[in-house]
C-alpha cells in the first residue's frame, strides 16, 4: 500500500540522520517502526547498537554509576575560555 506521510521537521531530520547513520533507506526504517508498533515483528529480532558494542567488547560497562568530576586545569588569572578560542594560530 502506498501512502503519504507528513512528518514534523524534527522527525524528518531524525529519520534522515538515522538513514545516514545506518545506511538503510528511510522507507525501510519507517516500515520497521510501523511493524514494531503493530507488534508484527518482535523487538528481540534486532539488537541495539549498544548491545552489539558490549557483546563485541568494544565498550565495557561503567565501573561506577556516577563520579564527581573535578576540573584538572585552571586558567591563569585574567584569562577566560573565550580568550582561548580567539587565537591567531587557528584557521
Amino acid at each position: 500500500m502506498a501512502m503519504n506521510l507528513r512528518l514534523t521537521p524534527e522527525a524528518a531530520s531524525a529519520l534522515q540522520a538515522e538513514a545516514d547513520r545506518t545506511g538503510r533507506s528511510q522507507q525501510e526504517i519507517v516500515r520497521e517502526a510501523v511493524s514494531r508498533h503493530l507488534h508484527l515483528i518482535a523487538d528481540e529480532t534486532r539488537t541495539s547498537d549498544r548491545e552489539q558494542a558490549r557483546a563485541s567488547q568494544a565498550v565495557r560497562p561503567a565501573r561506577v554509576a556516577y563520579r564527581k568530576v573535578m576540573p584538572r586545569l585552571r586558567l591563569p588569572k585574567g584569562t577566560t575560555s573565550l580568550d582561548l578560542l580567539d587565537r591567531d594560530d587557528r584557521f
